[in-house]
């Protein structure tokens, strides 16, 4: 049988599923209007589209109001502890590559307690989809400041205003090296599952950061961004080949002027005059992750960098199919007991 053979009759066992397909029958316990849900929605609407089977899918979580999505997965889970979700993941894709592994985890899970585990997944390359619910703000524990809550945001742990700097999430995706590093809105789904899609269809890590509404401890904190009267004139959309162009009227752009940004009207410039996003540019992605960081400048939203390297479990394969082919079939017993061990009497 050859492997055309071999793929056609594994395309004929894949059942066609559906979003329900993959809920499971657990209730989700999230506070109404959470940005959560939409997270898990246009999850369970994507994955049917590329056509991957449920008993391939695997989800792994840390700790945390986002953490409760294995459980309304009907695939393959573990909720693990506090900022080891991705350490889980990657050991996870290592040891059964064949498996789409997916990740949620907070912006304090993530970037805190996981800070480490999270820059070291991206240098590494391990293929595995990183879903962050950026609500800036520890939401289980009840409204403590988070590593992106804002400069003078106050919470229940810092009454008088956050004195530390947040952290952008885009930039640490970069500096780590990640080959797909991206945003979206909770409140935009079909943008969202559109992002989720190219997180698929990536191979190596892919980290989107969600930005995502806390209605308890942090309502409304991404209005600017999510609400229809202010959208448009403070997002700009990242389409790779396409001009940045954005305004309730679409009357606005992005031209570049050496390294720096500027935010021109229409009526002055020509479409052709603006910034081409290429979202295979390392040093486009880095300027766009701080355009934001200006007064008046628009918050890009979508695939910031899509490029390709070879992946962690790619890679160990290849060592350990040289080392076989150079040192045959090793065992535990070899392995144990080689030259590099002694024995210890009453002698000694």
């Amino acid at each position: 049988m050859t492997n055309e053979d071999i793929k056609t009759n594994v395309n004929e066992q894949i059942k066609v599923l559906t979003a329900k397909d993959l809920s499971s029958d657990q209730d989700v316990r999230w506070c109404p209007g959470c940005g959560d849900y939409s997270m898990l929605s246009q999850l369970q609407r994507a994955l049917p589209e590329v056509g991957v089977r449920k008993e391939d899918i695997a989800v792994i979580a840390g700790i945390g109001c986002s953490s409760r999505f294995p459980y309304y997965m009907d695939t393959y889970g573990l909720h693990g502890i506090h900022g080891r979700a991705l350490a889980i993941a990657s050991g996870l894709k290592t040891a059964h590559p064949n498996l789409t592994v997916w990740v949620s985890t907070g912006d304090g899970d993530c970037l805190s307690i996981g800070g480490n585990h999270f820059i070291h997944t991206l240098r590494r390359n391990v293929d595995i989809n990183v879903m962050m619910f950026n609500n800036q703000i520890y939401a289980l524990t009840k409204g403590q400041y988070s590593p992106t809550s804002q400069h003078g945001q106050k919470t229940k742990t810092s009454p008088t205003g956050v004195i530390d700097h947040p952290f952008n999430p885009m930039l640490i995706g970069l500096g780590a090296e990640g080959t797909f590093v991206a945003r979206s809105l909770d409140r935009d789904p079909k943008h969202l599952k559109e992002m989720m899609i190219r997180m698929y269809n990536h191979k190596g890590t892919s980290f989107i950061d969600v930005l995502q509404n806390c209605v308890i401890f942090n309502e409304g904190v991404f209005d600017l961004y999510t609400s229809k009267e202010t959208r448009g004139d403070n997002v700009v959309y990242l389409e790779h080949g396409k001009p940045l162009v954005f305004g309730n009227e679409r009357d606005k752009g992005i031209r570049l002027d050496g390294f720096r940004t500027q935010v021109v009207s229409l009526k002055d410039y020509s479409e052709s005059d603006l910034l081409v996003h290429n979202s295979k540019s390392k040093e486009l992605a880095f300027i766009l992750a701080h355009m934001n960081d200006q007064a008046g400048f628009p918050l890009p939203i979508g695939v910031f960098l899509d490029i390709e390297r070879v992946t962690y479990e790619d890679e160990l394969a290849q060592h350990i199919e040289r080392a076989v082919e150079k040192e045959g079939e090793g065992t535990i017993e070899s392995l144990l007991y080689d030259a590099h061990t002694w024995t210890i009497d009453d002698e000694n």
